[in-house]
């Protein structure tokens, strides 16, 4: 899964005209709370969570039974709405990432995307199967535009189901898919943009001094292909050759007149300087894997003091060659695997040199947020805070590493931009990474200040249920939720489910509801889970990897009041990517005064006398409306 002029949104949304309401009365609430000579908390900065999570006392989520569409299921804080499995086109393969337009969401998989229609979400309606194969085929919505990123090798321009197999063709297709959607119910395929090393994924960013075109971000983590197949193409090292494909993005330009048009304008090289960041060795369970693989014969390697296990297929291949220098036939003999053992301190100083001490050569994902002109690079080793005020040059103006971070995956900033927050993919997304025994700073968020330009750490989060080998799971793809006042964030954990968060505190973020299945197999390690869930439009909708879509809604807790879920609401959205972030905006409404006084209540920022007061005088004023 691998498995400042403010610069408005696009992977993101627009918000729709808000209803008339008493906007005044918001004002007076807020007026009224900060004239009160007991309160110690704004409604602006919304309540302080309590420290310590409220998950039962035998975390449901443990012991869950298994099965694919029959697995067990525990939910808190959460309502199942729906769960609709994938058509049989996309069965059994991966779904991907989401995107929204309208009330419909699109649906990547590695076969294509499935566009459904939630204008009821408790029965999502398939309204079209594109088949297109290609992995990731993430998705992104521009108006009357779809994108989709194609990165594997069986990609091809003219999305036949037949693969590539030639090592250079004019089939192949690697980079950005763009399709016209006016009539979403019929997609047409109107063009596309080849890159170097194609688009893992992919963000979409508009400007709002140039209302002719829209500007796409392109991460692409694979090796780079032939100059054969694509002219250009270098996977030198800088030293060797200054225009390598490696240690840049891609930007491309789409005139929003002539989309066919769309070509690459830039190839950034926000990575100039950095140099291979720290990295942590193996957890317990993996430890003792390599044990158990040590003692059954298998070939250990150990690189950089981290021992590995050689794969078998890679083990054939060089045993293979062992019996074709000595001139033999036939299957490796015993002095043939001794002569392997003896030769692996030497290949393993021949790998340590190869990796040189450069430091990323592309980032896995760009969140942009637009209306504070900024991006979070979530860049492999790094995580990058970027200037994009000029789209088509972004200038990286920080880096951090972390020793606890294995690939640095997404990123997600707070509404008003004062904290980021990078999440961790540990183990590809393929891997059990929240088994019991692991470090809970491993595959997990970090939380960040952004202070004159700066990041500062605060905290980590990771869901806290520990999960079986059989699962796989690590941080993964999520959003925020508008609750106004606060930072509150859902997560895709793939087989750990979806987790809601608040990292209002950001020393403190701490789970307020969740959702999570048995694994997907009893015996043996599966793909499945959230690869990604998100906010939209006052559901929360989660693209399952082998199940289908899933989706949600909050249920009123001691963490979250119903005024607060119907104040989120009220913000709506005519397009949603979540990479491209948008600012939540409130409009005006009784349900947010009310959210605001729940929060005081809740912090004890004002006496049971004037937030009773305060509700009544709002009852009355609700019925005068």
């Amino acid at each position: 899964m691998d498995f400042v002029p403010p610069v408005s949104a696009t992977r993101a949304g627009r918000r729709a005209a808000a209803r008339p309401t008493a906007a005044w009365l918001v004002a007076g609430l807020l007026a009224f709370a900060a004239c009160a000579p007991s309160a110690t908390t704004s409604p602006e900065a919304g309540p302080t969570p309590r420290s310590t999570p409220l998950t039962p006392d035998r975390d449901p989520r443990i012991g869950l039974g298994a099965g694919l569409l029959d697995a067990e299921e525990a939910v808190w804080n959460l309502r199942v709405v729906s769960t609709t499995p994938p058509p049989p086109e996309f069965v059994g393969v991966t779904n991907s990432d989401l995107a929204f337009t309208g009330n419909y969401v699109i649906q990547g998989n590695y076969n294509g995307f499935q566009v459904w229609d939630i204008s009821d979400p408790a029965k999502p309606v398939l309204v079209k199967g594109y088949v297109c194969p290609a992995s990731q085929s993430d998705v992104s919505v521009y108006k009357n535009l779809l994108f989709v990123s194609g990165e594997g090798l069986g990609g091809r321009l003219d999305c036949g189901t037949q693969g590539v197999r030639e090592q250079v063709s004019p089939d192949r297709l690697r980079g950005i898919r763009i399709f016209d959607i006016s009539d979403i119910r019929n997609p047409k395929y109107i063009g596309n943009v080849q890159t170097c090393r194609g688009s893992h994924t992919h963000t979409v960013l508009e400007h709002p001094g140039d209302t002719e075109n829209v500007y796409i971000y392109v991460s692409g983590s694979a090796p780079v292909r032939p100059a054969e197949e694509l002219p250009g193409c270098s996977g030198a090292m800088p030293e060797e050759d200054p225009n390598t494909a490696l240690f840049r993005i891609e930007v491309i330009r789409v005139p929003l007149a002539n989309p066919a048009a769309a070509h690459i304008v830039s190839s950034p090289r926000i990575f100039e300087g950095l140099k291979a960041p720290p990295r942590h060795g193996l957890a317990p369970d993996d430890l003792a894997e390599v044990e158990r693989a040590r003692a059954r014969g298998a070939f250990i390697i150990e690189i950089d003091g981290i021992p590995q296990v050689l794969p078998d297929a890679f083990v054939a291949r060089m045993l293979q060659q062992i019996v074709e220098a000595r001139g033999g036939t036939g299957a490796p003999t015993a002095a043939d695997s001794a002569a392997l053992r003896e030769r692996l301190p030497q290949l393993a100083a021949q790998l340590a040199a190869n990796r040189r001490d450069h430091g990323p050569t592309q980032c896995h994902d760009i969140t942009v947020y637009p209306a504070v002109g900024l991006a979070g690079g979530a860049c492999e080793g790094y995580g990058l805070l970027l200037d994009i005020r000029d789209p088509v040059n972004p200038k990286r103006l920080v880096a951090v590493a972390d020793s606890n971070f294995s690939y640095w995956h997404s990123a997600t900033f707070s509404n008003d931009g004062t904290k980021i927050l990078f999440s961790d993919e540990w183990g590809g997304g393929g891997a059990p990474k929240c088994r019991a025994t692991d470090p809970k700073e491993w595959g997990a968020n970090a939380i960040f200040t952004i202070e004159n330009g700066e990041l500062h750490f605060q905290s980590y989060y990771k869901m806290p249920a520990p999960q079986t080998p059989q699962e796989n799971c690590v941080a993964h793809n999520g959003s925020l939720i508008p609750i106004p006042g606060r930072d509150v964030m859902v997560q895709g954990w793939y087989q750990g489910g979806i987790s809601v968060f608040d990292f209002t505190d950001p020393k403190n973020p701490i789970e307020i509801a969740f959702h999570d299945r048995g694994p997907v197999d009893a015996e043996r390690l599966g793909s499945a889970g959230s690869w990604s869930a998100y906010w939209h439009n006052g559901y929360i909708y989660s693209s399952e990897i082998a199940r289908g879509l899933d989706v949600f809604e909050l249920v009123p807790s001691e963490f979250l009041s119903q005024n607060e879920i119907d104040a989120a609401k009220t913000v709506r959205l005519e397009y949603f990517n979540a990479q491209g972030q948008p600012r939540f905006v409130w409009p005006p409404s009784f349900a947010l005064a009310r959210a605001y006084v729940d929060q005081l209540e809740r912090s004890g920022g004002l006496s049971a006398d004037r937030i009773a007061a305060v509700r009544r005088e709002l009852a009355s004023a609700e019925r005068a409306s």
